[in-house]
C-alpha cells in the first residue's frame, strides 16, 4: 500500500501521463471533428503512423521540428482529403475506406522508410523537442516539475483541446458542424453546404492525427519505427465513445487512459518479479474497456454519423 501511495504522489507520475496522453489528445480531437460531421475515419492509425514519419523525416533531413510538425499535419490533411474523397463526394463504406486508408498509410509509412533506412539495426536519431520549464510555474512544489515542465505539443494539444470546445459549442461554425452530424438536410436548408462541412472537418481532423503521430517521434521519441503507434488510434476512437463526443470529456479520457498506462509502468518496476508484466500491460486497457462500458450508455450519437449525404435526398 505504501508503494502504491509513493507512486500516485510521485511528481514524475504526472508528468508521465501528460506526456503519454499528448498523442491521445490530438488523435481524440481528430476523430471527434471527424464523427461531430457525421463521418467515422478508421484511417486514424494509419494517418499517426504516417505522421510519426514524415515528421521525423523531415527533421532528419534538415528541417527543424515545428516545420516537422507542420508537415505531418499537412500529410494527415491528404490522407484526410482521401477518406473524404470516398466517403462524401462517392458515398462508399466509411468503414471500408478507413481501414483501407490505415492499410495504405502504414505500409507506405514502412516503404518509405525502407528506401531512406535500408536494414538498419538502429534508427537515425534527432534532437527532439526538450521540455520547457514555465517561469514562476516550473519551481512550484510537486504541480511545478509535473505540469509546468512539459515539451512544447503538449502545451499545444491541450490548448487545442480548449479551443475545439469553445469552436463546437458556441460559434457559428461549431453549430455547422453539429448540424451537419445531426441532419445534414436541416443544415443545407439553413444555408449550410454539408458537404464542405465534412469535407472541412475530416481533413482537419486527419491533419490533428498526423500531429498525434509526429508527436512520437518528435518529441516523446527521438527515432521512428513502423509499429510505434502500437494501437493509439483505435483507443482515440474509443475515447471519442468515452467523451460522448465533447472535447472536454475527450481531453480527461486521454488523461485518464494515459493514467493507467502510467500507472501500470512503474507498478512494473514496483512490484518485478511477484507478478507477469503480461497482467501490467492488460490493465489500461482493461480498466479502459470498463470506463467506456459505463459511459457509452450515456452516450448521444450524431444521428448522422456513417450516413452517406445527397443533396435533395432523405
Amino acid at each position: 500500500m505504501t508503494q502504491l501511495f509513493d507512486i500516485i504522489a510521485s511528481a514524475g507520475l504526472w508528468a508521465a501521463v501528460l506526456r503519454i496522453a499528448t498523442p491521445l489528445i490530438f488523435g481524440t480531437l481528430g476523430a471527434l471533428l471527424c464523427e461531430r460531421a457525421g463521418v467515422l475515419n478508421l484511417g486514424i492509425e494509419g494517418i499517426m503512423t504516417f505522421g510519426a514519419m514524415i515528421g521525423w523525416l523531415s527533421v532528419y533531413h534538415g528541417a527543424d521540428l515545428w516545420t516537422g510538425l507542420l508537415i505531418a499535419a499537412v500529410a494527415g490533411g491528404f490522407f484526410g482529403l482521401l477518406h473524404a474523397s470516398l466517403t462524401v463526394t462517392l458515398g462508399l463504406s466509411q468503414h471500408v475506406s478507413g481501414l483501407g486508408v490505415t492499410l495504405f498509410a502504414s505500409s507506405f509509412s514502412y516503404y518509405v522508410f525502407r528506401l531512406i533506412v535500408p536494414l538498419a539495426n538502429t534508427p537515425p536519431t534527432i534532437m527532439p523537442f526538450q521540455p520547457i520549464a514555465i517561469p514562476g510555474l516550473s519551481t512550484l512544489p510537486f504541480i511545478g516539475p509535473a505540469l509546468f515542465t512539459q515539451t512544447a505539443p503538449t502545451y499545444l494539444a491541450i490548448l487545442i483541446a480548449l479551443l475545439m470546445a469553445y469552436i463546437i459549442f458556441r460559434t457559428p461554425v461549431g453549430l455547422a458542424i453539429r448540424m451537419t452530424g445531426e441532419n445534414p438536410h436541416a443544415a443545407e436548408a439553413q444555408g449550410v453546404n454539408p458537404m464542405k462541412v465534412r469535407y472541412g472537418a475530416v481533413i482537419i481532423g486527419s491533419a490533428l492525427m498526423g500531429m498525434g503521430g509526429a508527436f512520437l517521434t518528435l518529441s516523446a521519441f527521438n527515432s521512428f519505427f513502423p509499429t510505434m503507434v502500437q494501437g493509439r488510434g483505435w483507443i482515440c476512437i474509443a475515447l471519442v465513445v468515452f467523451a460522448s463526443w465533447r472535447p472536454g470529456r475527450a481531453l480527461f479520457g486521454a488523461l485518464l487512459f494515459a493514467f493507467f498506462d502510467a500507472f501500470q509502468l512503474r507498478l512494473q518496476t514496483a512490484l518485478s518479479g511477484l507478478v507477469p508484466y503480461q497482467l501490467f500491460l492488460m490493465t489500461p486497457y482493461i480498466l479502459s474497456i470498463a470506463a467506456l462500458a459505463i459511459m457509452a450508455r450515456r452516450a448521444r450519437v450524431p444521428q448522422a454519423l456513417m450516413q452517406p449525404y445527397r443533396r435533395g435526398e432523405r
